[in-house]
């Protein structure tokens, strides 16, 4: 029997490593016969702590083992050899209820995610790791092949432009100099994609052994992993992973035993700056220097690291090469539209039921995304919209969820497809506010040195600002759009081009809730704080004082058992009292 619990960050965060700890125990003092291992992120974080058992039967994965939970499966399943039914959240046994979760998945990327111990090396190996440069060594592929089978496979950059993956090799290929460079970017700043964090954290040896083969293919000498330092976890397995792979021969001189191919990885720390996720953004980073973009041409292919030719792919991208070159390019292609193939990572956050990682095939649509794998909306309430492509993303209005997930379907909505990130919002979001949140972050986070991107997005965020305080204009719509569209044309940088995006798909798509805010001064979703006014209805009031009690300002008066009354110019619309009415007395308008 084997026992194994997740232990990426976000089952640690969950409590996973007390959940360990409790049954390491437990096993110590029962004397308990069975083979108790580590994993990381699964992808259903919504169960976190997640915990599976391999018996005779067959696999179990428990959701929500806590402390308390882990004590009850590990005597009634460990040890009496009796499931707990209802605590189990996927099997190939019986049908549970987060069943569609997994349903509509293929793992491609994620494949070791969650199945394997991410710091072995040998499981890596038994489970088809390092079998794809074996196989270029064993039949001696040309790296022109090699970049011919990526191209055919159809595979387009998963960071966020979706640029064919071979014809980017190409170039490097054709760049004529004696050293070139590989480079991961693990420093994507979109806060939904964690996925990144996740394959790192579960399978830091399918991206060693991507960039191997890319090196292989470009002639590349030399390899940079740029990761986020908060991503302690994630940073850690990848110094191990590396470790093992140069004992292993993987990395170092000869490798494989191909006539000079030597090649080496190491790990650059990187500040999490946002614009770091752009490539001349993050060369600067590595080389020591502040992390701005510069211009384009030279592209890296040409000049990038210490301006030599310089290929650049995200961490999901590297890891979809291992599995590309072992199964060929047409097994990969099969999967996705005409355009999109193979399979795209998503993060799943906001306000759906199952959040987490979940990987399927290029054409599904976002209606499936969110009601199947996410299992939808919570308490009841309607889907509204899904912001896509992370904070540079754009709003995808609920009557667009049957479009298709590919880059020119996705485009075309005027959202990108980004990193993966999808957050999902109900009929309680207000737009406004989501397109002031965002432009707040990509503001923020600006390296400064356009003048559109700098000063244009502080002033769309002051209209913004004004607008959600009810100070709006009705000319301030239409300079909002003069200024997007100025940023996105005159800016340097990926950041700049797509930071109006959230305020351009807003405005498209849900014009009436910004005429609202700036004619009625009123949040259709009532959210936005200066919008709203609270009212206590006088048949339902039942005098209990506890409002007024609460109330942080004193501006609610009233004799006990009596109605009620909010001063509504002292009123700082905190929503204490909302909060706290057991009688539903109080309004929201």
């Amino acid at each position: 029997m084997k026992v194994i619990v997740g232990l990426g960050s976000c089952g640690i965060a969950a409590g996973a490593g007390k959940t360990y700890q409790k049954i390491l125990q437990l096993q110590q003092v029962e004397h308990a016969d069975f083979e108790l291992k580590k994993t990381s992120c699964i992808g259903m974080c919504f169960r976190e702590p997640l915990v599976e058992i391999i018996d005779e039967n067959g696999s179990y994965i428990y959701g929500n083992v806590d402390e308390s939970r882990a004590v009850e499966v590990f005597e009634k399943h460990i040890v009496n050899h009796e499931p707990i039914r209802e605590y189990v959240v996927k099997t190939d046994l019986f049908k549970t209820e987060d069943n569609n979760f997994f349903d509509d998945q293929v793992k491609i990327a994620l494949r070791h995610c969650g199945y394997i111990d991410p710091e072995s090396i040998e499981e890596y190996e038994v489970n088809e790791g390092y079998e794809a440069i074996k196989k270029i060594a064993d039949e001696e592929m040309k790296p022109e092949i090699v970049i011919e089978n990526i191209i055919k496979s159809g595979l387009r950059g998963r960071g966020g432009g979706g640029f064919p993956t071979g014809m980017k090799w190409r170039f490097a290929r054709n760049s004529i100099s004696k050293e070139k460079y590989i480079i991961c970017n693990a420093d994507e700043g979109d806060p939904g994609a964690f996925m990144d964090r996740s394959l790192l954290e579960g399978d830091p040896h399918a991206v060693l052994e991507g960039m191997i083969i890319g090196a292989y293919a470009i002639g590349a000498n030399g390899g940079v992993i740029y990761c986020r330092a908060e991503y302690p976890l994630a940073i850690k397995r990848l110094n191990i992973a590396i470790e093992q792979a140069r004992d292993r021969g993987y990395l170092g001189d000869h490798i494989m035993g191909i006539e000079g191919f030597c090649f080496d990885i190491y790990v650059k720390e990187g500040a999490g700056a946002f614009v770091c996720g752009e490539e001349t953004a993050l060369i600067a980073s590595v080389e020591g220097e502040r992390g701005m973009p510069r211009k384009r041409p030279p592209f890296p292919a040409v000049s990038g690291l210490w301006k030599k030719p310089t290929n650049i792919n995200n961490v999901e991208t590297w890891s979809n090469i291992p599995w590309i070159i072992t199964h060929g390019p047409e097994a990969y292609a099969k999967y996705g539209t005409e355009k999109s193939k193979g399979t795209k990572v998503f993060a799943l956050a906001g306000k759906i039921n199952h959040s987490g990682l979940v990987e399927v095939p290029m054409g599904i649509t976002i209606r499936d995304i969110i009601f199947k794998l996410g299992g939808g909306i919570p308490n009841g309430k309607k889907f509204k919209a899904v912001q896509l492509g992370g904070p540079s993303g754009g709003c995808i209005p609920e009557y667009l969820a049957d479009t298709i997930v590919d880059y020119d379907s996705v485009n075309a909505t005027g959202a990108i497809m980004g990193s993966g990130g999808m957050v999902v919002m109900d009929e309680s979001t207000c737009m406004v506010d989501v397109a002031k949140f965002f432009l707040n972050f990509t503001q923020d986070e600006s390296c400064g040195k356009c003048t559109f991107c700098r000063i244009g997005t502080k002033r769309m965020l002051e209209i913004l600002e004004r607008i959600t305080k009810g100070k709006g204009e009705e000319s301030d719509i239409g300079k909002l759009e003069e200024l997007a569209y100025q940023i996105k044309d005159n800016s340097l940088c990926g950041l700049g081009q797509t930071a109006p995006n959230p305020v351009l798909t807003t405005l498209k798509y849900f014009r009436d809730e910004y005429t609202a805010h700036i004619t009625e001064k009123k949040c259709p979703a009532k959210v936005c704080k200066n919008l709203i006014t609270y009212t206590i209805l006088a048949e339902k009031c039942t005098g209990c004082t506890v409002c007024a009690k609460k109330c942080p300002v004193n501006c609610i008066s009233g004799d006990r058992k009596q109605p009620h009354l909010i001063d509504q110019s002292l009123c700082i619309k905190c929503g204490e009292c909302f909060s706290r009415c057991k009688f539903d007395a109080i309004t929201l308008s």
